[in-house]
């Protein structure tokens, strides 16, 4: 399987990164939107799940996912958002935008993976 991490900051897209591999997925990442939706456009393979950073310069997260979900190719890609945005109104946000889960930072590698499940993906 195949996840992509999008965050603008490296150490975040390491630590997502790492887990995502332990789990057995195959990690491409972005360090914003705008940079995602290229790779995702641009990928042969099918990726199963992206990992979204709400803040980012150029195309944030919840942008994206909104980009996302209006492209039919991609409108049932699983979306994850993994942010410090912590207010319900800005989850309820990107839920309605389209993200199929919301987790906060801080994150463990178990938070990620029940929400995976969660998401009727199997992991580990």
């Amino acid at each position: 399987m195949r996840a992509m991490v999008i965050d603008d900051s490296r150490a975040i897209r390491l630590i997502l990164g790492k887990m995502l591999k332990e789990l057995g997925f195959e990690v491409i990442d972005a360090e914003n939107g705008a940079v995602a939706m290229e790779r995702l456009k641009a990928s042969e393979e099918k990726v199963d799940i992206a990992l979204v950073d709400w803040n980012m310069p150029e195309m944030n997260g919840y942008e994206f996912v909104c980009a996302v979900r209006k492209e039919d190719a991609y409108k049932d890609l699983p979306l994850m958002m993994v942010t410090t945005e912590t207010e319900m109104s800005q989850v309820v946000k990107a839920l309605e935008a389209g993200a199929n889960e919301y987790v906060m930072k801080p994150f463990t590698k178990e938070m990620i993976t029940e929400k995976m499940t969660l998401m009727g993906m199997s992991v580990g």
